[in-house]
């Protein structure tokens, strides 16, 4: 799902040829946006009144097609930025493509996203610890579950900072 929300939040930029969204999408999210994954979600949103496709002729080429986001595109992304659902909310893609457009959010919104995403971190946390129970005569197994713990420790610090200015 943060696809379609990288995809949406691109197109809010201004209508796009389909090679320049995907093009777009890899330089600024170090992901290779594939077409199989582009073209069926351009599809959806279409189909779903969300974008439009305008086809560009070209003379002696085929036609080129722009998409742009429509005003229920733009609700659609919101309602998809505001909302993490407890199941992607361990998912770290899910929660940072949402952080990183938290000014198009309210305050509750923002804090409802930390939420979601502060429980998530909380079970992996207690599963991190049991994990470290049975792993401590595993040497490298040990060593991997403590560094673990520790980046979910330092992320629930940095989440209570952000929800400080939240």
């Amino acid at each position: 799902m943060y696809m379609d929300i990288v995809i949406l939040s691109h197109l809010q930029r201004g209508p796009v040829h389909g090679y320049e969204l995907k093009r777009n999408v890899s330089a600024t999210t170090a992901y290779a946006l594939h077409n199989n994954t582009l073209y069926p979600a351009l599809r959806r949103f279409e189909e779903s009144g969300a974008v439009t496709r305008t086809a560009e002729q070209h003379e002696g080429k085929p036609p080129r097609h722009v998409y742009a986001i429509t005003d229920l595109g733009r609700e659609l992304l919101h309602d998809m930025l505001a909302d993490l659902p407890a199941e992607r909310a361990a998912d770290e893609p899910e929660f940072l493509t949402r952080l990183g457009q938290f000014e198009h959010l309210t305050t509750d919104e923002r804090r409802r996203v930390l939420a979601a995403r502060t429980t998530a971190l909380e079970t992996q946390a207690g599963h991190m610890r049991a994990l470290a129970e049975k792993s401590r005569d595993h040497r490298w197994g040990s060593l991997v579950v403590t560094e673990l713990t520790d980046r979910v420790d330092r992320e629930l610090a940095w989440i209570a900072t952000l929800a400080a200015e939240a």
